[in-house]
């Protein structure tokens, strides 16, 4: 049993989850998600509801259940949930969504008939998400696309109906003064909505390089708060022509690595994903 002492230590570290996002998207990447956590430091893993691999995902996460499966939106550079017959000016004829996020933010934006396709979208993912059966711990955008103010509004409207709790803010220190204000207004836009989110992310600057040594960097000294540091782990590389140059493997060994293991256990409390009752300040 813990003296009342280390109980407070404990209680008063920094918090950490540590999240793989793209589950779903491909076995190599389900089967690093399992053995992150099994293994490792994985505590958290971002769904991708129209990946090719999600059965199988599904499946991984089912026979882990302490895993903590979010919604990872996705609204660029992916597949749709809904056919292209739902959603024309979203998708292309196979049903994918372009990679131009500043021309579609102006169309979601100023285009009503296009952010009407844009909110049925939404809301064909949250419930593909609920038909799994997962609890939901958390919601992010592929890319981060819920910084747009208009997916955010369709986020928070539509995921109330489906126990969204908490969603991630892609705050990274060290980042660009131009996105400040976006985040702060988000920051706002989540208080008044009731929704829980991270105080810092970590793995923006470094995606598809999140490396032992990096993580070891990063974790030199998490600031005071709730931290998310995300990955994007596989067995092997080469994952899709997108990620072409990602070193996913070495994002797996980071998640492996005693090193990492040992330096979270001396200076941070791991949390089991957003649902864990010690995120709550």
């Amino acid at each position: 049993m813990n003296s009342p002492s280390a109980t407070a230590t404990a209680q008063t570290r920094p918090r950490l989850i540590v999240t793989a996002d793209d589950f779903g998207l491909h076995e190599a990447v389900n089967e690093a998600v399992e053995r992150g956590y099994r293994d490792g430091v994985l505590r958290a893993a971002s769904l991708m509801v129209a990946a090719p691999a999600v059965a199988d995902a599904v499946a991984r996460a089912t026979r882990n259940p302490g895993l903590a499966v979010g919604l990872h939106l996705v609204l660029a550079d992916g597949r749709a949930m809904l056919p292209p017959t739902r959603v024309p000016d979203l998708v292309d004829a196979q049903g994918m969504f372009d990679s131009n996020m500043v021309r579609n933010g102006f169309r979601f934006f100023f285009l009503p008939h296009v952010r009407r396709q844009l909110a049925d979208e939404i809301r064909a993912q949250f419930e593909a998400f609920a038909a799994t059966g997962l609890k939901l711990d958390h919601v992010n955008a592929h890319k981060h696309f819920h910084l747009h103010p208009t997916i955010l509004t369709l986020m928070l409207t539509i995921g109330r109906e489906y126990g969204l709790r908490a969603i991630r803010l892609p705050s990274e220190p060290g980042m660009g003064p131009w996105l400040r204000p976006w985040l702060a207004l988000m920051r706002w836009r989540l208080d008044r909505a009731d929704v829980g989110y991270n105080d810092h992310v970590f793995g923006l600057r470094h995606s598809g390089g999140m490396d032992e040594a990096v993580m070891l960097d990063i974790l030199r000294e998490l600031p005071a708060g709730l931290s998310e540091i995300y990955l994007h782990p596989a067995s092997h590389g080469h994952i899709t022509e997108s990620m072409a140059e990602y070193r996913h493997a070495d994002e797996l060994a980071a998640l492996l690595s005693p090193h990492v293991r040992e330096t979270i256990a001396e200076r941070y409390q791991l949390c089991e994903g957003f649902s864990d009752p010690a995120v709550a300040p």
